[in-house]
């Protein structure tokens, strides 16, 4: 029963390789580049789920102890904060640590040197959005030039001893391309928006956690 069950499995899977190879070839030469355009956006979409993981950007456990920044240094137990914070493990924590090594400044110092910082890290939460943009942006044209590509062959076997064959293949490649190129746009779309606004929300945090460090870092908060 399992080694029915075995083959049947393979089977199935063989004919799902055979059906895309065939889908693939069909489309003509311009499912070469679209083939590469899809690889580079699913490498960014998982570059960009890593990238702006909790653990990368801000973890939960330093978000909590960073907005008791306050209370843990008017009793004196910041200490192993500061330690956890100049690891600079992540986002936050390399803002915070720029933040906490002017301590004791007046306050415009403490956010010069933090909005300084906070430049590198906003450019490190966009990284990678721009290829999203550029495979949006080729894959559905290289989806056209196969579907105009696809109509070329259609017209040339429109003869008087029409060519059925090159007919019909000119319309699988027109077909498939816009296909296949559309199929790589949507999902890029999709996670471009969702990760733009989960970069919002972030950045909006930080900034929010930030000032209240800022505030508890400046000198005569620290003397008061």
């Amino acid at each position: 029963m399992l080694e029915t069950l075995m083959q049947t499995s393979a089977g199935q899977s063989t004919g799902i390789v055979q059906a895309a190879w065939d889908f693939l070839h069909k489309g003509g030469i311009f499912m070469i580049p679209l083939s590469f355009t899809s690889v580079v956006g699913v490498a960014a979409i998982v570059y960009k789920f890593l990238s702006l993981s909790p653990a990368r950007v801000m973890p939960a456990e330093l978000e909590k102890q960073v907005a008791t920044f306050a209370d843990l240094a008017h009793s004196g137990r910041e200490v192993s904060l500061v330690k956890e914070i100049e690891k600079g493990g992540s986002a936050l924590a390399r803002l915070a640590a720029s933040a906490i090594k002017h301590r004791g400044k007046p306050q415009s110092d403490i956010a010069t040197a933090v909005e300084s910082a906070a430049r590198m890290e906003v450019a490190r939460l966009y990284s990678g959005i721009g290829v999203l943009d550029i495979v949006i942006t080729v894959a559905p044209l290289l989806g056209l030039l196969g579907t105009a590509s696809g109509l070329v062959t259609i017209f040339q076997g429109l003869s008087d001893a029409a060519d059925h064959l090159a007919i019909a293949r000119g319309i699988a490649e027109a077909l498939n391309t816009t296909i296949f190129g559309l199929a790589i746009a949507v999902p890029c779309v999709i996670a471009h928006g969702y990760f733009m606004r989960r970069i919002e929300l972030l950045t909006v945090k930080l900034e929010s956690l930030l000032a209240d460090l800022c505030e508890a870092c400046r000198g005569d908060s620290i003397n008061g």
